[in-house]
């Protein structure tokens, strides 16, 4: 799990909220967090925080800053997606009406309370000629001020983050095999490929590899494969 040294250290932020949900992607029916934050979660709340198209974060380490605590709760949902055909269908038939009464869900979630962490990563320029500087200096004025480019969030949009710069504060004491994470997503022409890695806490601290395990090694269930599932119910 060694990475590749790097000319810079890491910036690392702190972060922290009342409410969390890194959502399992092998349980999605019933909402149920991981015990720790994602990689792809950090690397979302650092979007929020700077992002540019000359540039994607690489998160290298999570560290856990408050003992895991969870918390239960069930909301009314919509079952639907929103899908670019009944986008394209309501366009044509200005008519058409969605009714959430006919379509309302109860799904139950079991998530984190009271979380905090501090992320490690890393710029990854894409574009050359771009100097690496600008953006880790623009990030640490921006982490001082508490200034972001749009609200960041634990994993669900109405689970908003506070952020700062790093503190001293030791992870929690706490090893954890956490089973297989998202890792990254990369966007090819044939749409989103989702990459994943063999996650583990150790000491209250997540090390995210380089590589991620090879697509043959990994066998989510998909999109196609819970409707089946649920047809067979």
């Amino acid at each position: 799990m060694s990475r590749v040294p790097r000319p810079h250290p890491p910036l690392v932020v702190e972060v922290s909220g009342p409410l969390a949900c890194f959502t399992r992607p092998e349980l999605k029916a019933e909402r149920v967090s991981y015990p720790v934050m994602t990689p792809s979660a950090a690397s979302g709340l650092l979007e929020a925080i700077l992002w540019k198209p000359e540039f994607r974060w690489d998160v290298t380490q999570i560290e856990v800053l408050q003992p895991v605590r969870w918390f239960t709760f069930r909301r009314n949902e919509v079952k639907s997606v929103l899908t670019e055909a009944k986008v394209r269908e309501l366009r044509r038939k200005p008519g058409v009406r969605y009714d959430v009464e006919q379509d309302r869900d109860q799904r139950s979630t079991v998530a984190l309370r009271d979380v905090a962490y501090r992320i490690h990563a890393h710029v990854d320029v894409l574009a050359k000629g771009v100097r690496e500087a600008k953006y880790r200096d623009m990030f640490r004025r921006r982490v001082e001020r508490g200034a972001c480019f749009s609200e960041p969030f634990l994993g669900c949009r109405e689970f908003s983050a506070t952020f700062g710069p790093a503190s001293d504060r030791a992870p929690i004491d706490r090893d954890d095999e956490l089973g297989v994470m998202l890792h990254s997503i990369a966007y090819t022409p044939r749409g989103e490929e989702y990459r994943w890695f063999r996650a583990s806490m150790v000491g209250g601290v997540v090390e995210v590899p380089d590589t991620p395990l090879a697509a043959s090694a990994v066998d989510m269930p998909t999109m196609a494969r819970r409707a089946e599932a649920a047809e067979g119910a």
